[in-house]
C-alpha cells in the first residue's frame, strides 16, 4: 500500500518516531481539514462506500465505523465519514478532564501488526466535548459516545461520574458506548462484576428514559473485555439482557501477549493493552458466544483485530452486525476502510 510505504515512514520521521505524536498530528490535520467542505467532497468520492444498513434502529451508510480512542475529543468528527467510515465513535471521555497516564504510553507493533496502549482515558472532560459538539454540529453518519469512568473517582462513586457524561452528552449522541473493559483505569473492569454493572446499568437505564422525555432513548452498548472467562461473560449478558441494553461492543484490548513476533517481544512487555492482528481470533470468539448465548437478542459491534475484508465478514459471519477499525487503520490508513467497506457490500448479509 502507498500508505505502508510512503505515507506512514513520512509521519514518523517528522514526528521522531513517536506513536503518539503521530498521533496527535493525524489528528490535527484532520482537525484542520474538516473545515475544508472541498477537500471532504474530493476524499468522500475516493474512499467511501455505499452500503446503507439500519442498526439499533439507525441507518448507517456502510458497516465500518471508527472505534474509539482514535479521536477522543471529537476534533476531527467530518474528516472521518470522507475517509469513508459509516459511522464515528468518539472518547472515550470521562466527567473530569484528565492528562491519562504518564508517557511513553503507546507503543506501534509494525511487524506483529498490533499496538500497546496505557493512556488512561486521557481526554478534554465530557462538558468539554459537548461544547465541541454544539459548535461544530454532528457528523453526517452515527455518532456514538463512549463514556467511562475518571481516574479521580472511587469505584464506589463511578456511577454518578458515567451519569453525569450521560446528561451532558445526550443531545447529541446516537448511541452511548459504556467502557468497563479498559485495563488502564485502576479498578475499571470490577464495574464488569455483575453486582456493580447492574447498579450502573440500572442508574443509566433510569437516567436516559428521563433525558428522553416522550421519545425513544439513545440506545445504550456495553464494551467488554477479550480477557473474560465464559462463565464471567455469561453473567454479564444476563444483567445486560435484565437491564434493556441495546447492544454490545466486542472487544476492548487484551493483557494477552500471545501472538507478537519475537523480534518485537521487548516491546511487548510495556504494560497495557494489546490491539490489532494478535486479537483477531478471540474477538470473534467472544463475538459468537455473545450471538449464540442470547440467541442472537443482543446487537453486536465487532471490533479487534480487522486488517482485510476478510477479518470482518468472520466477524458479521460470527454475529456481528457492524464492524469497527482502530489499529488496522492506524497502521494502514484509510485505503483499508475503502477495502474492508466494499469487501462486505460485496457480500450478502
Amino acid at each position: 500500500m502507498l500508505f505502508d510505504k510512503i505515507v506512514r515512514p513520512a509521519l514518523y520521521r517528522v514526528s521522531g518516531s513517536d506513536p503518539e505524536t503521530v498521533h496527535e498530528r493525524t489528528i490535527g490535520s484532520l482537525a484542520r481539514l474538516s473545515r475544508v467542505s472541498p477537500a471532504l467532497a474530493a476524499l468522500g468520492r475516493v474512499y467511501r462506500t455505499d452500503d446503507p444498513v439500519t442498526f439499533l434502529g439507525l441507518r448507517f451508510p456502510n458497516r465500518v465505523g471508527l472505534a474509539a480512542g482514535m479521536d477522543k475529543n471529537g476534533r476531527a468528527l467530518h474528516a472521518w465519514p470522507a475517509l469513508g467510515f459509516g459511522f464515528v465513535e468518539v472518547g472515550t471521555v470521562t466527567r473530569h478532564p484528565q492528562p491519562g497516564n504518564d508517557k511513553p504510553r503507546l507503543f506501534t507493533l509494525a511487524e506483529t501488526d498490533a499496538v500497546i496502549n496505557r493512556m488512561g482515558f486521557n481526554n478534554e472532560g465530557a462538558e468539554a466535548l459537548a461544547t465541541r459538539l454544539a459548535a461544530t454540529g454532528k457528523p453526517p453518519v452515527p455518532l456514538g459516545v463512549s463514556i467511562g469512568k475518571s481516574k479521580v473517582t472511587p469505584l464506589d462513586e463511578a456511577v454518578e461520574d458515567y451519569r453525569f457524561s450521560l446528561r451532558a452528552l445526550y443531545p447529541y449522541a446516537d448511541y452511548f458506548a459504556i467502557n468497563v473493559s479498559s485495563p488502564n483505569t485502576p479498578g475499571l473492569r470490577a464495574l464488569q462484576d455483575k453486582s456493580a454493572l447492574a447498579e450502573l446499568l440500572a442508574e443509566l437505564r433510569k437516567t436516559s428514559a428521563e433525558l428522553a422525555g416522550d421519545a425513544k432513548p439513545t440506545p445504550v452498548l456495553v464494551k467488554v473485555a477479550p480477557d473474560l472467562t465464559d462463565e464471567a461473560l455469561a453473567e454479564l449478558l444476563e444483567v445486560c439482557l435484565d437491564h434493556g441494553v441495546a447492544g454490545l461492543i466486542a472487544t476492548n484490548t487484551t493483557l494477552s501477549r500471545e501472538g507478537i513476533a519475537p523480534p518485537e517481544a521487548a516491546v511487548g512487555e510495556q504494560a497495557g493493552g494489546l490491539s490489532g492482528r494478535p486479537l483477531t481470533a478471540r474477538s470473534v470468539e467472544v463475538v459468537r458466544f455473545v450471538h449464540d448465548e442470547t440467541g442472537g437478542e443482543l446487537p453486536i459491534i465487532g471490533v479487534g483485530g480487522i486488517f482485510d475484508a476478510g477479518a470482518a465478514a468472520r466477524m458479521l459471519d460470527a454475529g456481528a452486525g457492524l464492524v469497527q477499525l482502530y489499529t488496522g487503520f492506524a497502521l494502514h490508513g484509510p485505503g483499508l476502510v475503502k477495502l474492508v467497506a466494499r469487501g462486505l457490500a460485496a457480500r450478502p448479509y
